[in-house]
This record gives structure tokens, sequence and C-alpha cells, in this order.
């Protein structure tokens, strides 16, 4: 049976809803220009970490109440970078990340559980990672590292496009969006598979003891520990699929977070503004985007409904803290192994926290969603299906309009915090400059000396668009940057362009109004207040810059009618 309006929140939540889911080089070498760098006899390593739809606010450092020590220190050594941007989904952005050219370009246009027969013979709209690029871990093996990755990959999922083709010398990769994080692999909806693959060999069973974070993060330290090369340089790529839903975690660590949300998401959301208001993550000033019309008022709410929906904030805050846990676990071997003064570490989120309903997947079946135990005593362990939903995610990605799935803030604005190898001039302090997803591999290629040319092997690719970030790291002053300040923005019809700090967003009904909207985010992040009265002329020069970026990356013209979700 074919699930319709079946939902924790009534608020007509469809699959219709699903769909908006789910350079130059320096004359120098890194080395020689960044006076903070020691001088290694080696290229630095380098540490990628990447969480599954984290919210903005979510952790210590970015004002979260969740206990994450271990990334915190990161940001105390490292440099937080307040204004990053990445896509509104998982598998788009992994692969700006993967390319530093538009998702539009790389084959990931679309999802690949969204692609339509009209598709199929356009190259950036495959679905998974095309081979009009080289790939960051294919240039990094390419050039001596030892790449490895554990965890989610999202860019294909055959032969030739999983992650071991892609230049992971070690790979233990889930290929699909995601699903369950113990061993049972069930899927998010019943058309779905949870396909995991060891160096391109399909994984057929996992551990009884099986959960994700736990198991990715032991899979890198094995590779580090045991490899014969460890005079080589690494890139390891530590990818979580946590907090994706559903929402699992070990009842232990649960129970650590039992009444933190009994207060509820508005007095969650207003305490993380002022938790940002604070750090100066945001403006003292800074308003946050209302409360969605078909998020109730917490104190509306039954006291059975706050019980569950408390209960399914501590497993979501439990994951987190969890994940944090895995890391420290990297780290601590990274300082004992005498390689953590000379690695680069990354940490970031993928898209904004996750407010849509696991009722909506494609092809959701009420008799798969009735086969799992929700009840308050197994919500988040093994069997359970539940998810943060749109109240908690608007917490979590205060002050920002929506959440994952839109072009608006909400679904846009991630955490980024960024450790060079050795001691940082700028350690401890926060970036307001634009930075986007796309100008990740060109900083981390600078770092690794890596030059890449127009052609990889037989392939002739194409040149990244992104922008190397690395004087912006190494302590040089926002002036000295010169970021574009740039980004253009399309999936599943919503639209946006920035051009800092400007933007234009087309969200379609109920969610916005077919038309072009203008905001400063500078004044305004949380995108409360449409400028395009006032400024026409703005407005038209910005739609104008959304041409340009639609004609250079070949946009189709897709559209939803969202006019069944209310």
């Amino acid at each position: 049976m074919k699930i319709k309006n079946f939902g924790r929140i009534n608020t007509g939540f469809t699959t219709t809803f699903l769909l908006l889911l789910s350079l130059p080089a320096m004359a120098l070498s890194p080395l020689e220009e960044i006076g903070s760098y020691p001088q290694y006899n080696s290229r630095p390593n380098i540490l990628l970490i990447l969480a599954d739809d984290l919210g903005y606010s979510d952790v210590g450092a970015f004002g979260g109440e969740i206990k994450t020590p271990a990334i915190d220190q990161l940001a105390a050594e490292g440099l937080r970078l307040s204004n990053f941007h990445v896509l509104p989904t998982c598998s788009p952005t992994r692969s700006v990340l993967f390319s530093g050219i538009d998702n539009h370009l790389v084959g990931l246009g679309t999802m690949g559980e969204l692609r339509t027969p009209a598709m199929d013979d356009n190259a950036g709209y495959l679905g998974h990672l095309n081979f009009q690029v080289a790939a960051l871990p294919e240039l990094l093996q390419a050039s001596g590292y030892r790449t490895y990755i554990a965890g989610k990959w999202h860019l294909g999922g055959d032969r030739t496009t999983n992650a071991f083709s892609r230049g992971f010398e070690q790979s233990f990769a889930l290929l699909p969006a995601g699903g369950s994080h113990w061993n049972d692999k069930k899927p998010l909806s019943p058309p779905l598979s949870m396909v995991y693959s060891r160096n391109g060999e399909i994984e057929e069973t996992l551990p009884e003891s099986y959960y994700s974070s736990r198991y990715f993060t032991e899979q890198i330290l094995g590779w580090l520990k045991n490899s014969d090369r460890k005079d080589k340089p690494f890139f390891a790529y530590l990818s979580f699929t946590a907090p994706h839903n559903p929402l699992h975690a070990p009842k232990a660590y649960i129970d650590k977070y039992r009444g933190v949300y009994d207060g509820g998401w508005d007095k969650l959301r207003k305490k993380r503004l002022q938790s940002l208001q604070r750090l100066g993550l945001v403006n003292v000033d800074t308003q946050a985007f209302p409360r969605l019309p078909f998020v109730p008022a917490w104190n509306s709410l039954s006291e059975e409904k706050r019980q569950l929906f408390s209960r399914d904030m501590e497993v979501y805050a439990a994951m987190v803290h969890y994940m944090d846990e895995q890391i420290l676990r990297v780290i601590s071997y990274l300082r004992e192994a005498g390689q953590y003064d000379n690695t680069m570490i990354v940490f970031m989120s993928d898209n904004g926290a996750n407010g849509s309903p696991h009722t909506s997947y494609p092809q959701q079946t009420l008799d798969f969603l009735s086969s799992f135990d929700n009840s308050l005593e197994n919500r988040g362990l093994k069997n359970s299906y539940v998810d943060m939903g749109a109240g908690w995610a608007q917490a979590s990605m205060a002050p920002s309009r929506l959440f994952k799935g839109f072009t608006s803030e909400g679904g846009i604005k991630a955490p980024l915090i960024v450790k060079l190898p050795g001691a940082m001039s700028n350690s401890g302090h926060i970036s307001g400059e634009f930075v986007s997803v796309r100008d990740i591999m060109p900083t981390l290629l600078e770092v690794a000396d890596v030059k890449p040319g127009d052609s990889f092997g037989s392939r002739k690719i194409i040149p990244m668009q992104g922008q190397s970030i690395l004087p912006l790291l190494s302590g040089a002053s926002q002036k000295a940057y010169k970021g574009s300040g740039k980004l253009g923005l399309e999936l599943f019809g919503t639209r946006a362009f920035i051009d800092w700090p400007w933007k234009i967003l087309k969200l379609p009904p109920p969610f916005g109004k077919s038309e072009w909207q203008l905001y400063n985010l500078e004044s305004d992040p949380g995108e409360t207040q449409d400028l395009s009265e006032k400024n026409p002329e703005k407005r038209a020069k910005m739609q104008s810059l959304w041409r340009e970026y639609k004609n250079n990356n070949n946009i189709l013209d897709i559209s939803l009618n969202m006019s069944s979700v209310k």
C-alpha cells in the first residue's frame, strides 16, 4: 500500500516533498609560502571528515549544547568559517567537494535516485560523478598519496563509478544515500537497498556488533596503522552517515541526553541563536526566520507527543556525541604516531539539518514503516525508524530559513573547521569570509602541492571553478583574500544566486512565491526581509547573473508542483 499522508506531524508532506531532500597555482609551494608550516620532509597528510545532515549549530564550537570536545578542540587549534556554503542535499555537495566544479557539469545535476529518462544523455545528470573530471582522490593517489575512504560515497555504485574505481586504494564504502546504522541493513524505503563495497567488491554481511560511526572509524585506523607505506602521506576520507536518518545510537549515549530537550524546539532554537550571537558567528541583531507554519508550537502538543519528539532529539544528539568520540580516536592515534602536526584536518557537513519526514522517501509504504518498533523505549535502537523532524531541524539551522533540500540558507549553510599542519597564527579565530564547497578541493590540492592539468590519463577534464582559500586559512587579512563571493545553486527547480552579500532566491509554493526574492545576507542571514521592491535594479542584476550561471553550467529547466504540500 502506498503511503500518502503518514507523518509524525500532520503537515501534508507527501512523497512530493522528498524531491526536496535526501586555479591558478601559487608561485611557491605551500610549505615554503605559509610561515606557520613546519618544514617537514614529506607533504602533509590530509584528513577530511564529513558529517551527514549535521545542522549548522549542532557542535559546541558553533553554539550547540551537544558534547563535542574533539571537534571543539579542532576549532580551538584551527579556523572556524562561519559563512561556508554547500548544496541542498548530499550527493550534489559531494560531487562538488570531489571536483571543485558545479554539480550540473559533473554528473549530479540531480540526485541519482530522482533521475528521469530525459536526463539519460546529459553528462551533467548521470546520477554519478562523471569522467569529465579528475576526482580529488584520483589526483592525490596519482601524486603518491595513500588514499582511504570509510563511510558514505553516494557518487556511483557500479564497477567503474564506485569509490575504489575513483582513486581510493582502500575503501569500505556505503554506495547509496543511507539506511540503518546497525548491521540489519534496512534501507530508507523498500525500493532502495543498502550496498556496502570493500575495494570494489560487494560486502554482503556486516559484523553483529556493527554500528556505522564506530565501524567506519575502525577501518580508517586499521589502514593508517597497518600500512607498509608510512613514508608516504595519506588522504583519509572519514565520511560518517551520522546523523542522517534513521536516527540510531547506542542506548548508553541516548541516556546521556535524557531530559535535555524537554523544553522543546522553540526554546532550543532561541538558545542556539543566542549562543551563535555570543560566539560572534552571527550578528547580535540577527533575526531568525519565523517558525514554519506546519511546525506546531511545542506547548500545543500533547504530553505523549512531547515525550516522543524529545526522545528523537536525544537520539540525534547521541549520534553527534558518539561521532565526536570516534573523531577523537583518530586524532589520538595521529598524536601517538607523531603525525598530528603534519596533518591538515577539515571537518564539515554536507548540507543543512534534515527536516523532511522519513515517510516521504520515494515509494515509501505503510507496510514497511509498520515493521519498526518506534515505541518510546525502543526509539533510536535497532529496528526503529525515526527522524528529527522540521521543528528540531529549524532549531539546528538557526537562524536560517528552512533546512535540507532547499536553496534557502537553512539548506546550504554548514559548519566548517580547518586545522592546517603545525601551529596556526589565527588558531581559534572565526572568519566570516564567503567560502563554498567548490573551494575545498583547490585548497587541498595546493596543500598537497598537486597541480592538475587539462587531462587525467587519457581523459580531458574540466578545469576547476573553485578557488584555494589557503591564504585565508594561513592568516592573511580578509582584505588580502580575493574570493569571488559568488555561488549559483539549483536543485529540483529551487534556485538561488549569491553575490555576497546579496542573494536572490526562488522557491515554489508554499515555501516561496515562485518569483525571485532578494536578500542581504550580511544584515539578514535569516532571509526574513525581501528587498525586491526597494531594490528592483539589484534584483534585475542578480537575475542576469543567475541566467549567466545557468547557461555556463548547462542547467536543465526542472520545476516541481508543490501545490499539494502544506
